[in-house]
């Protein structure tokens, strides 16, 4: 695998910070994988039905907060890969809410988010170790915005501590 190492500033819009900032570990690898054993704990440790109530009206649902995390990682992980391809076209952006609206997280299985989840960060893992190191900074517009493959696979897991500590915070 490349070396992989974090992201430039200046290699992704300056509102990503807020997650690139949470993260203090550097083994991508190994902060993926601890990631998804730390989400399926956090379930399993909650009460009964606990993931399908949100922390106030207006709100998501634990549920609902997982399924837009899996949303945007394939999101995020596709970009990485068009740009890594040599994308010259400009990618659009998402509304989070129509999304998780549309998908309707309530009504699937806790197990099932979980087992899409942990696919999803072993596809993820298995697609950054066949890139050449080379292309992880080939910069291309999503959004609006300039970024790069690098930056958005390490926004990938900044994204998920942000989320998870905000269940762990407000949905008590």
């Amino acid at each position: 695998m490349n070396t992989f190492l974090t992201p430039n500033k200046g290699d992704y819009p300056a509102f990503y910070s807020t997650y690139l900032d949470l993260i203090t570990d550097t083994d991508y690898c190994e902060l993926i994988d601890s990631q998804v054993q730390e989400l399926k704990d956090l379930f399993a440790e909650k009460p009964e039905d606990w993931e399908n109530q949100p922390y106030q009206e207006g709100k998501w649902s634990p549920k609902e907060v997982l399924g837009h995390v899996i949303d945007t990682e394939r999101i995020m992980t596709f970009r990485a890969l068009c740009f890594a391809r040599g994308e010259r076209s400009s990618l659009p952006g998402f509304d989070q809410d129509p999304y998780v609206l549309n998908a309707r997280f309530g009504s699937v299985e806790i197990d099932l988010l979980l087992e899409d989840f942990a696919a999803q960060r072993k596809a993820l893992v298995t697609m950054i170790k066949t890139l050449r190191e080379d292309v992880l900074d080939n910069e291309g517009t999503a959004n609006g915005s300039p970024i790069t493959p690098r930056a958005l696979f390490w926004i990938i897991p900044g994204h998920f501590i942000h989320h998870l500590n905000i269940l762990k915070e407000r949905y008590s």
